[in-house]
């Protein structure tokens, strides 16, 4: 029950917020952070640090040209880098942090313009900055109202809204996002193709139409593929022959089935694939049919047998 309550508390906070948050303010300071030509910095204390730091990040890989600076760094050398051409942004729950109020000086100093992002309209960061965004705290979810919690998320909240609002403003395109996100399954989903993955040719197992099953049962077995392909003398692509089919001609005709060409046995319409098709659209066509799954694809060019792209292997590929 105290858990329910909980979610129920915290559910009541954030309505508090998004009831009163000035969308005015936030739209002003999207203004000006697509106008910024140089940096859009952001900056915090603690848990506001955190936060600041997240939505830099977020929005240095969405298209917009941002970083984190410590306040404790900016004092000791590194505000350095920033120019009147930057918009610096500052987080902080209260507005009363020193560290925040110890730098305004210098950078008014370079002519930087300064957000504040705060719960506190009427806190010195709020009133020295040039724009403000004031997050309506009701209370924390803290019992003891101290522990940023509640104040952390709407942070998280606004900020996650700047990004966004940015990518809308600059019509930030999936291939431009995908292009800032090489590695890890993002990259691999966007970049791995099916030519990165097929077999090597001598582990394609191949069959003529015109060969009996019983002929092909060695090549189906050795290759290990679940499957073979039947192509003619050039190569192009007849048909397919699973295991599942060996089990269904078995059940149908017996040790005659072993007799049986293989043209009379395939599977003449496989679904198939090109080299520079994306591994994952290979996965989506193997997925495509839910009450008949494959396992495998041949990967075909100009109607000819060129590969074979298993699906364990998309899967090992971290897809």
């Amino acid at each position: 029950m105290m858990l329910k309550n909980l979610f129920e508390n915290e559910r009541k906070y954030l309505d508090y917020f998004f009831d009163r948050l000035d969308l005015s303010e936030v739209e002003k300071v999207v203004d000006l952070m697509a106008s910024c030509s140089g940096v859009i910095i952001f900056s915090g204390v603690g848990k506001s640090g955190f936060i600041a730091e997240k939505t830099a990040m977020t929005m240095t890989s969405t298209g917009s040209r941002a970083m984190y600076l410590s306040p404790t760094n900016a004092l000791h050398g590194d505000i350095g880098f920033v120019t009147d051409e930057d918009v610096f942004v500052m987080l902080s729950k209260s507005g009363e942090s020193d560290e925040m109020l110890n730098l305004i000086p210098f950078l008014r100093n370079r002519g930087v313009k300064i957000v504040s992002m705060t719960s506190s309209k009427e806190s010195r960061m709020a009133k020295a900055a040039d724009l403000t965004i004031t997050l309506p705290l009701e209370k924390e979810l803290c019992p003891f109202d101290l522990a940023p919690t509640t104040s952390t998320i709407i942070q998280m909240i606004v900020g996650d809204l700047l990004v966004v609002s940015l990518m809308q403003r600059k019509k930030y395109s999936l291939d431009e996002y995908v292009n800032n996100h090489p590695a890890g399954q993002i990259g691999k989903r966007a970049f791995l193709k099916v030519k990165d993955l097929m077999l090597p040719e001598g582990k394609i197992p191949l069959c003529r139409p015109e060969e009996t099953l019983v002929d092909t049962l060695v090549e189906l077995s050795n290759k290990q593929c679940g499957c073979v392909l039947i192509v003619d003398q050039a190569r192009a692509l007849q048909g397919i022959f699973t295991d599942g089919d060996l089990r269904r001609a078995l059940q149908k005709e017996g040790s005659k089935a072993l007799d049986l060409k293989m043209q009379d046995l395939m599977n003449r319409n496989p679904r198939t694939v090109g080299t520079d098709e994306l591994a994952l659209h290979a996965m989506k066509l193997m997925e495509s049919d839910q009450k008949s799954p494959i396992t495998v694809l041949p990967v075909v060019e100009q109607g000819c047998v060129v590969g074979m792209v298993k699906m364990h292997d998309i899967v090992q590929s971290g897809i």
